[in-house]
């Protein structure tokens, strides 16, 4: 690709591509810039600067983890729904690593207000709905849902469910059953548990 030819979307997917491939804390300016036989000056027309490359990731990321999102949920609810959410991210990470890498960082404003950000939101709210859940609670659940996926799919990138059986297949499957019992018996969480019989 020539100089004229760059613009912000093209660096922020280059940068996107090499985060795939290489991770997301090795993308640079200087790579970027590198893939596009030009001198890193060259990308201060289209980005600010690093901080903003990496909010561009998470911007692309959330627009396409939300469209599949979107697609895993239409016309579905409760359990069906709630699988299809889970798994989207699943795949998601699978596919693109370095984009998915972008997502689990504390991330700039201009990528937390941005559009695609609050389509992944409606998209999350969609299928909390579909279980009752809504005003103040819906966000202590959208938490414990997106901690428990990141927290799944973040050790299963690192290996460290490798050396144990069964296999993680078995374990999504458990993680979505689990999330399903929590989120239909939300509004009874708070009832004291009762006590095995002696």
């Amino acid at each position: 690709m020539e100089r004229g030819q760059l613009s912000q979307h093209a660096v922020i997917l280059r940068g996107a591509q090499i985060a795939d491939a290489t991770g997301f804390d090795s993308v640079s300016l200087a790579e970027v810039a590198r893939s596009f036989g030009v001198r890193t000056p060259s990308l201060y027309g289209h980005v600010r600067d690093l901080a903003a490359l990496r909010d561009g990731i998470t911007v692309l990321a959330l627009g396409e983890l939300s469209a599949r999102i979107g697609e895993a949920i239409a016309g579905r609810s409760n359990r069906e729904a709630l699988a299809g959410f889970i798994d989207a991210h699943r795949t998601y990470a699978a596919e693109h690593p370095g984009r998915w890498e972008s997502l689990q960082r504390r991330a700039g404003a201009e990528a937390v207000n941005a559009p695609e950000a609050r389509k992944v939101v409606q998209a999350t709210d969609a299928v909390l709905h579909g279980y009752g859940i809504t005003g103040d609670a819906r966000t202590h659940a959208i938490r414990i849902v997106g901690a428990a996926i990141s927290g799944f799919l973040n050790l299963e990138r690192v290996g460290s469910f490798a050396h144990s059986s069964p296999g993680t297949e078995r374990s999504w499957e458990e993680l979505t059953g689990s999330l399903h019992f929590l989120l239909v018996h939300w509004h009874r969480r708070e009832e004291p548990l009762k006590e095995d019989p002696a």
